[in-house]
């Protein structure tokens, strides 16, 4: 029997839902049990929507699967990826909570080196719930946290910080890399485990991985869209990479278990480590106009660039660019009060 004093204090439970995209039965959910089971879940089911995914019990959740999305959004439901992990985002879309939290179903409880379980659900909801420090680096990490501050030199006027739209967590063990490196590095393993929080400056692009990853819904959520990946797309495994481009600390860290085929991920990857080379000078360069007031807006302007500079890169663009579009009014219908709110809020607010 669990001893009670050792079972963490939940935070948030009313506030913040976990979204996970799977193709087979959550057994791993019972490692997170007692992390997770007082927070309710939204699962994504990918793949044939006929299966049944088994549940353990004792969990609060929901399931969507093809059908159910194909439902809910009618022909909107294509901007929704089908046999990829960028599935998840609809969970973000019918979350009705202020954070999300996702995570793979093949990411396990990490220890840090003393032995203990990393719960990392309340690590990134400690970074949701502190500020940043993007317009000025902080030689001493989180200048918020218990036994550090701000270092001599650091202007008081930017020591309030921002609001911290994105908690990116870390992952032990299988390293996040690309299918070139898997081949050239089939062995290798992250075992280092540093206990450092940062800000990623204003201005710096970042490679962000959605397998154990926390934002605030409200703040950021119309930008959280994974693109079109997966069944009928030329690209794969760059979901949740073109939402890091679009949007933009280094806690928690999570067991990544399974490897993934190299040779899969290569056939997935192969445009995308073509296309990236012009992708990540597009979006270093971006500029959204003055007018652009509301996550909704900044997000259909950068779809409109996507298209006049991408598109004669490839057809993708183009259809992606729609797709995006497509994504913002879906999220609008089926979040009529939030886009209501960020209109009435205009700029400054």
């Amino acid at each position: 029997m669990a001893d009670p004093a050792a079972t963490p204090i939940p935070f948030l439970t009313d506030q913040l839902d976990i979204v996970i995209p799977t193709i087979r039965n959550l057994d791993f959910l019972e490692m997170w049990r007692p992390f997770f089971q007082h927070y309710h879940l939204i699962i994504v089911q990918d793949g044939d929507p006929s299966k049944v995914i088994k549940v353990p019990e004792g969990f609060d959740y929901e399931l969507y699967n093809r059908n159910d999305i194909n439902r809910i959004l009618g022909p909107k439901a294509s901007c929704i990826s089908f046999k990829d992990s960028a599935c998840r985002c609809f969970g973000y879309m019918v979350s009705k909570k202020k954070y999300i939290y996702t995570i793979d179903d093949d990411c396990f409880v990490a220890k840090d080196p003393s032995g203990k379980d990393i719960n990392a659900l309340q690590q990134h909801i400690k970074n949701l719930l502190c500020p940043s420090t993007p317009f000025f680096f902080n030689t001493l990490y989180d200048p918020y946290r218990d036994g550090a501050d701000f270092v001599r030199g650091y202007p008081f006027s930017l020591r309030e910080g921002a609001p911290t739209a994105v908690s990116h967590g870390l992952w032990l063990n299988i390293p996040d890399y690309d299918a070139p490196t898997q081949l050239v590095k089939p062995r290798e393993r992250n075992t280092r485990y540093v206990d450092a929080v940062l800000t990623i400056p204003k201005g710096t692009l970042f490679p962000m991985c959605g397998m154990n990853l926390a934002f605030d819904r409200e703040l950021i959520g119309p930008a959280m869209y994974f693109g079109l990946m997966g069944d009928g797309q030329p690209i794969g495994r760059y979901d949740d990479m073109w939402a890091g481009w679009c949007i933009k600390t280094g806690l928690p860290y999570i067991w990544h278990s399974k490897a993934s085929n190299p040779f899969v991920n290569l056939k997935k990857e192969y445009k995308g480590i073509y296309w990236q080379e012009e992708l990540i000078p597009f979006f270093q360069a971006a500029v959204l106009p003055k007018e652009c007031t509301t996550v909704q807006k900044c997000y259909i302007e950068l779809s409109k660039q996507v298209k006049a500079k991408l598109g004669s890169l490839d057809d993708y663009f183009l259809k992606l660019a729609d797709a995006m579009v497509t994504w913002v009014e879906a999220w609008d219908e089926l979040n009529p009060s939030a886009a209501e709110s960020a209109e009435a809020k205009g700029p400054g607010k």
